[in-house]
């Protein structure tokens, strides 16, 4: 049991070893110049820094150690993730507790890190959000004020204090504006004769037409916003799509004039018609893309004849940015429109506009309680080579990971929820060594900032010596170990001027026999030198003036290098004594060759590296000794030596001329027969007419006559003994018999006993019917009268 344990530890240490050799270090393989190329490769790269270190400067930590390097030596940088900012996130009850600006609640923490990232390693940190409670809310009410919107106008004006009465429970701290829309000022949408300017809906009275106006800006009083919406009046256009993205866009751009806070944003989009969207303008003559800016004088949009509506992409990128979330309250008949544009602006919700107040005012706090329920979290757009992935911790242990590990719902007032985020970098990006990105939820105002450092230089850099002696006389600066050249050098260590030598005389010296690889695809060329490049396995190595040698490229045998019989020297094998061959595998060795008679291939074949080459046909094996045709030769010179020594066979009338080439040596038994004993004889025994063994060898000469040898005593086969086969065959027949008999009278035995059986069984079960015989038919037959009563 110890061995076997002892057997598998082995070969579990072996496998790695094996497996060391042949995978590619892709640290060598990228044959990293400066230490800052080095760690960027992978996150397990270091760089040695110690002078007069021969080996690959560019490997892993322990790989370094092994050859050589000191721990000191070795620069191997890891990322590091630091708090900057982490207040804790605000908890306090809705009734109780101090009165909180916005600014002074904390929903998310921590708020700033600072993380190094190091090429190909990721960093971790959590972040945990808290819904807090009694958060201040901006709602902004944005009306389509077409003509049919009347009625719901009449329901929007007892708004304002009614709504701040019902959201009591969510928030004590609500402001409320309002804004109105309808339609651009040019033909098709408006009819532009002066009369219908001034009264659309002619000839009743309503207002003037308009795009988009800021009636009130966000106030917490009430009444001023029942008092303000009572004065507006519905106007008129002709085509049935409103300019509903125009408002939007000035509401959410506009922030200084609606008077949003940095506090939960909702804007409350309210209509009974469609929308226009970007390339619908071009049917008024406008075609200049909306430029997402604000442009209200006076609390009207001045522009909406200069620039075109607003693309669906511009408006979800506005409101993402500006951390608005949107309700759309829309008649049934669009419900399912503005379904549709809600599934594509992230935080926005749908609801079904009602004629009746209370209704809308519902409306809204659902809606605001189903967004407020769900947490997204959304990064800024991320620096060139930096990757971002989530996973969320929510309520009930539930976590999740990809797109889905961004968000949590169900979210009530006082949860926590926490999110794992983990940043990585590949390679450093070309803009700066600093970039900072935001993460923040998405509908509230809290943002999470991100300074990501990345880790491009070693440390030893700061260190280096510039004009250092060792590099050419100063000729570059000596850091973590190697040269940096001064600009116009080059070499190894900045001996070679680009101004001396041009480039191009350079790479001429580096190519053989006028080829165009320079170093053979090996190596460098350095100041018209070759530097031949490291392998991953320290003991293959490039060579040679132009790199076009090397120790590794030699063929193989066996799976092994030059057979393992020799070196490789500049691809071709350098085999060891008693070897040759390409890859030393023929071997001059001949004790492999010798057969049992001690003859070098029987006598009958050559030894070439080590294994016979049969030359006679007749005869294979490892030593030629296999002969699987030899007795069919036998057969055929059985005749001749039949007639010739015995006078009788198929050949004894023919015997002196077809076997005269037969040399007939007589022996007494085939023990006395000649043996090989180092001569080609081969040995046969044949049947005579007589069925009777002869045994006889033979030997060919070149002349082709056949020096025979004949064993004078025969092995005749003894006859068998009739007797006792008569006298069995006789018995056997007889015994079968009686058994057959037995057999039969014994199934016959059987068979009367279960007949009788039967029969007891059905004469006892027997019973006779007394009734008429139905076979028997009287003669006589009776005939009943139906008149007759049995009277006379």
């Amino acid at each position: 049991m110890d061995m076997k344990v002892l057997l598998i530890s082995v070969l579990l240490g072996f496998v790695p070893h094996v497996r060391s050799k042949t995978d590619t270090n892709i640290c060598i393989s990228a044959n990293a110049k400066t230490c800052g190329e080095c760690i960027q490769i992978e996150p397990q790269c270091a760089w040695c820094k110690d002078p007069g270190f021969k080996h690959s400067r560019c490997d892993d930590r322990d790989s370094l150690e092994k050859v050589g390097c000191t721990p000191l030596g070795i620069e191997n940088p890891r990322g590091t993730v630091t708090i900057d900012k982490n207040k804790p996130v605000t908890n306090r009850k809705v009734d109780g507790g101090q009165n909180l600006r916005p600014d002074e609640i904390t929903q998310i923490q921590p708020q700033k890190l600072t993380l190094n990232l190091r090429s190909g390693e990721s960093q971790k940190f959590t972040l945990k959000f808290k819904r807090a409670e009694d958060y201040p809310i901006d709602l902004y009410f944005l009306m389509d004020l077409s003509d049919s919107m009347d009625i719901n106008l009449k329901n929007v004006k007892n708004l304002g204090t009614e709504l701040a009465r019902e959201m009591q429970h969510i928030t004590k701290d609500l402001r409320i504006g309002f804004g109105s829309f309808l339609e651009k000022l040019v033909m098709p949408y408006i009819l532009m004769t002066p009369k219908f300017l001034k009264n659309p809906c002619f000839p009743r009275h309503c207002s003037p037409p308009f795009s988009f106006k800021n009636v009130l800006n966000l106030t917490d009083d009430g009444a001023l916003f029942t008092q303000e919406v009572s004065k507006q009046q519905t106007s008129g256009n002709l085509d049935f799509p409103e300019a509903g993205f125009d408002a939007i866009m000035q509401a959410a751009v506009c922030t200084e004039v609606i008077g949003w806070r940095n506090v939960t944003r909702l804007l409350v989009f309210s209509t009974d018609a469609g929308f226009h969207f970007a390339g619908d303008g071009k049917l008024g003559g406008i075609v200049r893309p909306n430029d997402g800016k604000c442009h209200l004088e006076n609390n009207m949009y001045t522009m909406s004849n200069y620039f075109d509506y607003p693309s669906i992409s511009q408006l979800v990128d506005t409101l993402s940015d500006n951390n608005i979330q949107t309700i759309f309250a829309v008649t049934q008949q669009f419900r399912d429109l503005y379904q549709e544009l809600s599934a594509l602006i992230p935080k926005s919700a749908v609801g079904t506009l009602s004629t009746n107040s209370s209704n809308v005012i519902q409306l809204i706090i659902d809606a605001y309680n189903s967004l407020s329920s769900e947490v997204i979290l959304e990064n800024s757009r991320l620096p060139e080579n930096v990757s971002i992935s989530y996973i969320s911790h929510c309520k009930n242990g539930v976590s999740q990971e990809g797109e889905n590990g961004r968000k949590c719902s169900d979210i009530s007032i006082g949860d926590e929820v926490m999110f794992d985020i983990e940043i990585m970098a590949k390679g450093c990006p070309s803009k700066g060594k600093s970039e900072t990105i935001k993460i923040n939820p998405l509908g509230f105002s809290e943002k999470v900032e991100i300074v990501l450092n990345f880790i491009c230089e070693c440390e030893c850099r700061k260190e280096g010596i510039q004009n250092s002696p060792e590099c050419s006389d100063g000729n570059g600066t000596l850091e973590c170990g190697i040269c940096r050249c001064n600009e116009g050098r080059l070499g190894r260590f900045c001996e070679c001027s680009q101004d001396e030598v041009p480039t191009d005389d350079l790479d001429a010296k580096c190519r053989m026999d006028n080829k165009l690889d320079i170093c053979s695809n090996n190596g460098e060329c350095v100041c018209g030198t070759c530097e031949c490049k490291k392998r991953d396995n320290p003991e293959e190595i490039y060579s040679g003036k132009f790199c076009e040698c090397d120790n590794f490229s030699c063929d193989r045998s066996n799976n092994q290098l030059c057979g393992g019989h020799g070196r490789c020297e500049c691809k071709k094998c350098i085999c060891d004594a008693n070897y040759t061959g390409s890859a030393c595998d023929c071997s001059l060795d001949t004790s492999t060759c010798l057969a049992s008679n001690k003859l070098i291939c029987n006598g009958r074949g050559i030894c070439e590296c080590g294994v016979c080459k049969c030359t006679d046909q007749k005869f294979e094996g490892p030593t030629c000794e296999i002969c699987p045709n030899c007795s069919r030769i036998c057969n055929q010179h059985k005749d001749c030596v039949e007639c010739r020594q015995f006078h009788t066979g198929s050949k004894k009338q023919t015997c002196e001329e077809d076997c005269r080439s037969f040399n007939i040596t007589l022996v007494k038994t085939k023990e006395e027969l000649p043996q090989p004993n180092g001569q080609p004889i081969n040995t046969c025994k044949e049947r005579d007419v007589d069925d009777c063994w002869f045994f006889f060898t033979y030997t060919t000469k070149n002349d082709d006559s056949f020096d025979v040898f004949v064993a004078d005593i025969k092995e005749c086969p003894s006859g068998p003994d009739i007797i006792p086969i008569v006298a069995g065959v006789v018995t056997g027949i007889v015994l079968i018999g009686l058994a057959l008999l037995l057999i039969w009278k014994l199934l016959m035995i059987i068979h009367d006993r279960r007949e009788f059986t039967k029969f007891e069984k059905e004469k006892m079960n027997a019973k006779w019917d007394t009734g008429e015989n139905p076979i028997y038919k009287s003669a006589v037959t009776t005939v009943v009268n139906p008149k007759y009563e049995g009277k006379l």
